[in-house]
């Protein structure tokens, strides 16, 4: 009777958590799970956010910003005319080309639609280069679905400087897929968990160097126990 009684307590009181917008934690697995998420509003606030490969981000937590995986390039066109009447006019070209990040953007979402924008891949102000390195604190945390309430959430971070100061105009950077901004580097943790894929490469490149004497078996041997739990894992 009193195990019923808890397990009736805990429902209610995630139901009233949800009902707030707020979770304390939400994982992966929780995005994807039907019977979860379609009790969860657009725009609940989330404390903290377990990754598909147990990293872990929270609000108030100070990150780097990694590399940016993405290419922007642009071109303009110089024209004119010289000579006398009736002359050929001329025009240039000329592209160039900068690193941008996927996932991160300038300033915070506008609004739903904003948000749409960005995940359909029409055009944002991503945030480039410049920024690479930079220490943010996470201000918030919030889950959208993808969609109605009958499909799966992603969450969208809102980062600011450690100083207060502004990303030029900009005073925060949103993030717009917090899983995969963490998963593809653009979002570095301090203690971020090596994906699988990552184990496999390095065990790869390990092996190759024992074929060429630059390690010992023992130094491999040592490396594929700690690798190995992590390949084994099932993606």
């Amino acid at each position: 009777m009193k195990k019923i009684i808890l397990v009736v307590l805990t429902i209610l009181s995630i139901s009233t958590i949800i009902a707030q917008n707020q979770l304390d934690s939400l994982s992966y697995d929780n995005t994807q799970d039907i019977n979860f998420f379609k009790n969860v509003k657009n725009r609940t606030l989330v404390k903290k956010y377990t990754t598909v490969n147990d990293n872990v981000i929270q609000v108030g937590d100070t990150v780097i910003l990694g590399n940016p995986t993405s290419q922007e390039f642009s071109s303009r066109t110089y024209s004119g005319s010289y000579g006398n009447k009736g002359r050929v006019g001329v025009s240039n070209s000329r592209s160039t080309s900068k690193k941008t990040y996927d996932f991160i953007q300038l300033g915070r979402p506008a609004g739903f639609g904003s948000i749409m924008s960005a995940m359909s891949g029409e055009a944002v102000s991503m945030a480039d280069n410049s920024i690479k390195n930079t220490k943010v604190i996470v201000k918030e945390i919030k889950a959208y679905h993808r969609g109605s309430k009958k499909k799966p959430l992603y969450l969208i971070m809102v980062l600011g400087e450690i100083n207060g100061k502004a990303f030029g105009i900009n005073k925060f950077l949103s993030v717009m897929n917090t899983e995969l901004a963490i998963e593809s580097g653009e979002i570095l943790l301090k203690n971020r968990k090596m994906t699988r894929d990552e184990a496999i490469s390095e065990l790869r490149e390990a092996k190759e160097l024992l074929e060429i004497d630059m390690i010992s078996k023992e130094e491999f041997n040592v490396l594929k126990k700690k690798l190995g739990p992590i390949i084994r894992k099932k993606s």
